[in-house]
């Protein structure tokens, strides 16, 4: 088989998949056939294939867990009206909440609520861990065992993240206003439209347009909120 054959058959298994394809499932494609490629061989072609998307709209991008074709970010702007769904908004509280157990992880529901000054709203933490983004690591070993919260896989994917060093430098965040509204601003599209499943309702807890009646969170300033895109949205806004 031809380099060129190999470089086709990777591309066309990646659009088909539309999910992320570590090289493992890359290799298994050639299972039970006269001719199975070397993993070398395979990143190579996966090399090349990224060199020739270089100057489209698409681009091969490697992620935790392995490679995917995306859109570029740079050209995500024009295609929203391609989905009927509105792509989901998220809090700045909710956005805080999820920077901090990036940046601080594995850290605790109080670490966290020490550090914003606010109580967590249960719905926030429902909302990262229905999204896959966090997950319970273990428990502190203190009174009561708090639960370690820390990102995921699925959180490196949405992303757009290689490793948790690709994350935008921040040695310590001492001053909650000090985050940077586009902190988690490179999200590619398909994060954008996979990220509230097409069944979910659109008020669902957590997101920009979910009142949460218990108050927590309520000292958080001005009410601005943080679309998925990571641009900032009127509150209330449609």
């Amino acid at each position: 088989m031809s380099q060129e054959k190999l470089k086709n058959i990777l591309e066309a298994a990646m659009f088909a998949a539309q999910r992320t394809l570590a090289v493992d499932d890359l290799v298994a494609l050639f299972e039970g056939s006269d001719w199975t490629p070397e993993r070398k061989a395979i990143r190579e072609a996966l090399a090349t294939l990224g060199d020739e998307w270089l100057e489209r709209g698409i681009e091969l991008k490697e992620v935790s867990g392995g490679f995917r074709f995306q859109v570029r970010k740079e050209y995500s702007g024009w295609l929203g009206s391609l989905w009927s769904e509105r792509p989901p908004r998220y809090t700045r509280a909710l956005l805080e909440t999820l920077a901090l157990i990036a940046y601080r992880q594995p850290i605790t529901r109080g670490e966290i609520e020490d550090v914003r000054g606010v109580s967590v709203s249960p719905s926030i933490i429902k909302t990262l861990t229905d999204r896959e983004w966090i997950r319970v690591l273990g428990h502190r070993d203190v009174p009561g065992r708090p639960e370690l919260f820390g990102t995921t896989t699925q959180f490196l994917q949405s992303f757009n993240l290689k490793t948790l060093d690709q994350l935008p430098p921040l040695s310590e965040i001492k001053d909650i206003d000090n985050i940077p509204d586009d902190l988690f601003a490179a999200i590619p599209l398909v994060a954008v439209v996979d990220a509230q499943p097409a069944d979910a309702s659109e008020n669902d807890e957590g997101s920009a347009d979910a009142v949460d009646g218990s108050g927590d969170d309520s000292g958080d300033e001005g009410g601005d909120e943080l679309r998925a895109d990571g641009e900032t949205a009127a509150s209330g806004a449609d």
